[in-house]
């Protein structure tokens, strides 16, 4: 007899996944300097970053099952962020989890986290720099992270309420990160069935009492939010949401592409922006070449909001002899001589 259905289905998201990473590992090696003959190419390896939960748990032991056939090294990450007594040793006994699936190599990374952007931001930040480290200590081709479906819902609904364009409503790519470090192999499954599986394996979770808490606004989002969305418009609000994060990505991506070639159109020869020729662009690329250029100057992404485009942007489309605009990151916008110049102040 099979797997239980909810078992079967993330091991073959997984599969896809792996079967991708092994398909770019390939790439880059045909493009590397020739082993001499008697080396042989190593076996490639793919961490997991497993918090405990019920997600990556999940994750950690499909990684675990699939990897081997495919001639594949599986290992796992996890981060202790320091912000609940006795993470060290949640961490630890997450260490022991995935000893015992079989992963290796296997390690818990402690770190700092900050304040900037807000806890649940720097809490991230912190992840990231840590799951960078390690899959650059390691040499790890890719890294697998557990992000559902569900989490994929929650993540649009933040991006609208933000209202910062197309793009955060695009959600979490399947792949992301410096050279795709990042695979996200249950963005079609739902978070249900990632806690069958670990239920039927008899995989012990951890619930993360952050997840629960209202001081939190995904917290408040999950628990509160969503279920109130339901209520009002029915079921399969979530598979909605994840749809409209597709949709969203692909628009996203074409005016990305259509703005990288259009940039280089709307500069003068010493490189400056012209606004003539930005006015004369839909507005959807013009804004992205500003956004572009801001971040360039040094205004950090994440703190570049759809408000602070705008202003700009009303230096090009509502010119009336208006001051600079200031932007993040020390970073000012002014019209000068019929160009847009963005720099640090």
């Amino acid at each position: 007899m099979g797997p239980h259905p909810a078992v079967a289905a993330i091991r073959l998201a997984v599969r896809r996944v792996l079967h991708d990473v092994l398909t770019d590992v390939q790439r880059s090696s045909e493009n590397a300097p020739p082993r001499p003959p008697h080396e042989q190419s190593p076996q490639p390896l793919v961490l997991v970053a497993c918090s405990g939960g019920a997600d990556s748990m999940a994750l950690a032991s499909a990684l675990a099952f699939e990897a081997p056939r495919l001639g594949i090294r599986a290992g796992g990450v996890t981060v202790d962020h320091g912000l609940q007594p006795g993470s060290d040793l949640r961490a630890a006994e997450v260490v022991l989890r995935m000893t015992a699936l079989g992963l290796e190599p296997v390690e818990s990374v402690a770190v700092q986290v900050g304040r900037s952007g807000g806890p649940e931001a720097a809490a991230r930040d912190a992840r990231y720099a840590a799951l960078d480290a390690a899959a650059a200590r390691h040499s790890a081709a890719a890294v697998l992270l557990g992000h559902t479906r569900d989490d994929q819902a929650e993540t649009v609904l933040l991006g609208l309420a933000r209202g910062s364009g197309i793009r955060s409503l695009s959600g979490m790519a399947a792949t992301s990160g410096v050279a795709g470090r990042y695979r996200r192999p249950f963005l079609r499954i739902d978070r249900q069935t990632a806690r069958k599986a670990c239920m039927v394996q008899s995989l012990p979770v951890w619930d993360d009492p952050h997840n629960a808490d209202p001081a939190y606004t995904r917290s408040r989002l999950r628990h509160e939010g969503l279920p109130a969305l339901e209520k009002a418009l029915g079921k399969g609000v979530v598979e909605a949401l994840a749809r409209t994060a597709q949709l969203s990505r692909d628009d996203a991506d074409a005016l990305d592409a259509w703005a990288a070639r259009a940039e280089s159109t709307v500069r003068d020869d010493a490189g400056l922006l012209e606004c003539a020729k930005l006015y004369a662009l839909p507005p959807a690329v013009r804004r992205r070449i500003v956004r572009r250029a801001a971040i360039e100057a040094g205004a950090p992404a994440g703190s570049l909001f759809a408000r602070h485009i705008e202003e700009v942007d009303r230096l090009i489309t509502g010119w009336r002899g208006q001051g600079a605009i200031n932007l993040p990151g020390k970073v000012v916008a002014r019209r000068q001589g019929g160009r847009l110049v963005i720099r640090q102040g």
